[in-house]
């Protein structure tokens, strides 16, 4: 069984997939090229906006938001406590300082309450200006940004939606990586939408920041590349995998959005008697959203029964993953944080007791079924 089968996917596209790599082959135009903009394009459209730049990958999309906003040194930069280190690095690398955030126990997004609570304490001390929030739309379900914009505007910030895991969720029909100021996402291979590699996105209705953005992620170009009008990064999202990337979203529009939904269905069904019996927690997704399941994550009791169920899964050869295991303010690159367990009990707990499970548009009722038997068996 496979945690997220890229195999099976590419069965059911290879004869698209193919051609598309061949026909870049074959071009000899392997950076740039026609597939580069219209992918973009495409992106664009289905995101609902104006503009779509791509880059090398979702790291590099968060960082060259940060950069078009001329964020730095003496700014904060609010970022989830339970999300993946790239949502707080960005922050660091172009001189900022990270501030983290606790998250809802029901959907692992940022809890606004606790980003009020957040910014009040840098307004208190002073040393900072609190400037942007990153607002992560975690395992496929997007945050909750009526709530977050709420607060943004308040203290007058910016919302960066970091929708690497995002891709295609919605709220009321709206598509994410359309909610922020600005958003991104990633097309690591493991993603909702993912390419044969590293790949990223951003997008926004700001002109000006698109212009910006096609300069950073190209050296700091001016009117050519051999003209450098700011210090920028090498950036560029290769031929190839736009090429991919066009072959992939015609699927995730057309079929593969609706099937991965089926899946999340199949496994809350098969493990409601589990959640009615108070063994495990299922995802919740709140009324008028949808998520793009980027991760089908439970909560278990506690570590230990979390740990022991994903050690009896491996022996079944039934893949699962633990994301988060540690939280943002623990880790060492972060070891100036002078914020403490108590400012984020909610990410602590979930530290101890998620589990992701397989998960993908092509999950056959009989993977669910294996998956369900086992947990049942060992908790």
């Amino acid at each position: 069984m496979q945690f997220r089968d890229l195999k099976k996917q590419y069965q059911v596209l290879k004869e698209d997939m193919d051609k598309a790599m061949i026909d870049v082959a074959a071009s000899s135009q392997y950076i740039g090229g026609p597939w580069v903009k219209e992918l973009e394009q495409q992106l664009a459209d289905y995101v609902g906006v104006k503009y779509c730049v791509s880059c090398a990958n979702g790291t590099d999309a968060l960082q060259l938001a940060l950069m078009a906003w001329g964020i730095g040194e003496g700014d904060a930069v609010f970022v989830p406590d339970f999300t993946f280190f790239s949502s707080g690095e960005i922050a660091s690398s172009v001189g900022a300082t990270p501030v983290f955030v606790d998250v809802s126990e029901k959907t692992y997004n940022v809890c606004a309450k606790s980003l009020e609570k957040e910014i009040e304490k840098v307004l208190a001390e002073g040393k900072l200006t609190p400037k942007v929030v990153v607002a992560v739309d975690l395992f496929g379900l997007p945050a909750n940004f009526e709530k977050v914009k709420a607060v943004a505007e308040k203290y007058n910030m910016l919302v960066l939606e970091d929708g690497a895991q995002g891709f295609g969720g919605r709220i009321n029909g709206k598509v994410a990586c359309s909610f922020g100021d600005i958003a991104t996402t990633s097309f690591f291979p493991a993603k909702p939408l993912g390419c044969y590699g590293d790949g990223g996105a951003i997008f926004t209705d700001c002109e000006e920041v698109k212009n910006l953005l096609e300069s950073y992620k190209v050296h700091g170009k001016g009117a050519m590349k051999y003209d450098n009008v700011r210090i920028g990064m090498n950036s560029r999202l290769d031929t190839i995998q736009a090429a991919i990337l066009q072959v992939k979203l015609k699927a995730f529009a057309d079929y593969e959005l609706d099937d991965v939904n089926k899946s999340a269905a199949m496994y809350d069904k098969a493990l409601a008697p589990l959640a009615e019996a108070g063994k495990l927690v299922l995802p919740h997704i709140p009324e008028g959203f949808v998520s793009s399941w980027a991760q089908y994550t439970i909560q278990l009791a506690d570590r230990a029964t979390r740990d022991g169920l994903q050690s009896e899964l491996k022996d079944k050869g039934i893949p699962s993953m633990v994301y988060y295991p540690k939280p943002m303010h623990r880790q060492e690159a972060f070891a100036d944080c002078k914020q403490t367990d108590e400012d984020f009990p909610t990410t602590i707990k979930l530290c101890d007791t998620v589990l992701s499970l397989p998960m993908h548009p092509y999950l056959t009722q009989e993977e669910v079924d294996e998956v369900v038997r086992a947990i049942a068996e060992n908790i």
